[in-house]
């Protein structure tokens, strides 16, 4: 933070002592030094509040992102059942439209082919 070097401080120290005097230095230092403390407490907080916050927002652009993904998932998912759907009734429609042609021609049915009841016995 500051660039105080040894000297700088021995040189406050000798001020501090002239000017305060010998017996009120040691309670004004305990003060400056609860004064220090509360200090780089609450620098410390406020560091803590803002990488909370930073992480708060990098989280609500992690779920923006998912949520985005889920929707794309969703719509790619919807439109493949779709094309499925599609294709089957094509394929059914198909399959009808085939046993149609093919019905007629087999419903005449052949008078010298005898019938068969499965409950008759012979």
């Amino acid at each position: 933070m500051f660039d105080i070097g040894f000297s700088e401080i021995l040189v406050i120290a000798v001020v501090a002592l002239i000017v305060i005097g010998p017996e009120r230095l040691p309670k004004v230092a305990r003060t400056l030094g609860h004064l220090f403390g509360r200090l780089q407490r609450y620098v410390a907080e406020v560091k803590a509040d803002i990488d909370r916050e930073m992480q708060m927002e990098e989280l609500k652009k992690l779920q923006s992102s998912m949520q985005e993904a889920a929707r794309s998932v969703e719509n790619s998912v919807s439109e493949g059942m779709r094309d499925t759907e599609t294709q089957i009734k094509t394929a059914a429609d198909d399959v009808e439209k085939t046993v149609e042609d093919t019905a007629p021609s087999s419903s005449v049915s052949n008078p010298e082919t005898p019938s068969i009841n499965p409950h008759k016995q012979a």
